[in-house]
């Protein structure tokens, strides 16, 4: 292939494999200490899995550990300073482990040492989940095809090109942006990177990244 032939955007999807890690916690100390130590799939799975199993309902801005600290050590104030970490703002897990850390760390520097100890049936265990990437079939050889196709792909592949590429892969954006950008289309591009999906439902992020592509006439060859 000539070196200035452009590629197609290959729509993928994934499978994911959620395993236990053997890790649980009972208080928030355990918690700030394991946070340091479990892989950053754990990390990413805790704070990210809910949008995707959400798929009919406008994601909140939560994750595990929050709903934890809340429902389950009663410490509101806390869960409420980790669903307020603004996951737009981090682009690796790296960052978002130091987000979580420093929050903890603030939280009780601030009120001095939490002692709530949970019920051990009620611990907090640490799941991982092991992704495997499919091909969905579905190809866009240009930036028209590329609009038009987006309506056939499912949520898991949404997720994967949206979630997955910009934080776990460590991208500092979306792939849908960049395979745009390198078609010459940094408009549609820092349009998309505008849209923030921890408000949207997967189904309204992708009506809204169809309409950009509607709006300047990207429909149409």
């Amino acid at each position: 292939m000539a070196k200035n032939e452009k590629q197609p955007f290959i729509f993928d999807t994934e499978l994911r494999l959620v395993m236990l890690t053997g890790l649980k916690v009972r208080t928030v100390a355990d918690l700030r200490r394991t946070l340091a130590l479990v892989p950053g799939s754990s990390i990413f799975f805790h704070t990210h899995h809910e949008y995707l199993a959400h798929n009919f309902h406008k994601p909140l801005h939560y994750n595990d550990f929050s709903v934890w600290v809340s429902q389950t050590l009663r410490e509101e104030a806390l869960a409420e300073k980790l669903a307020a970490i603004d996951l737009l703002a981090l682009t690796t897990i790296r960052g978002l482990r130091e987000a979580l850390l420093k929050t903890l760390d603030d939280y009780t520097a601030a009120k001095g040492d939490v002692p709530q100890e949970c019920r051990p049936d009620e611990a907090f265990h640490f799941c991982r989940s092991k992704s495997f990437i499919l091909p969905t079939g579905i190809v866009a050889n240009d930036v028209p095809e590329f609009f038009a196709k987006l309506p056939l792909i499912t949520d898991a592949s949404l997720y994967f090109h949206f979630f997955e590429a910009r934080l776990r892969l460590g991208r500092l954006t979306s792939d849908f942006s960049r395979w745009l950008k390198e078609r010459d289309r940094g408009d549609l591009a820092d349009a998309i990177n505008a849209l923030n999906p921890y408000i949207r439902t997967l189904d309204e992020l992708k009506q809204d990244i169809i309409r950009i592509g509607q709006g300047a006439g990207a429909l149409h060859s």
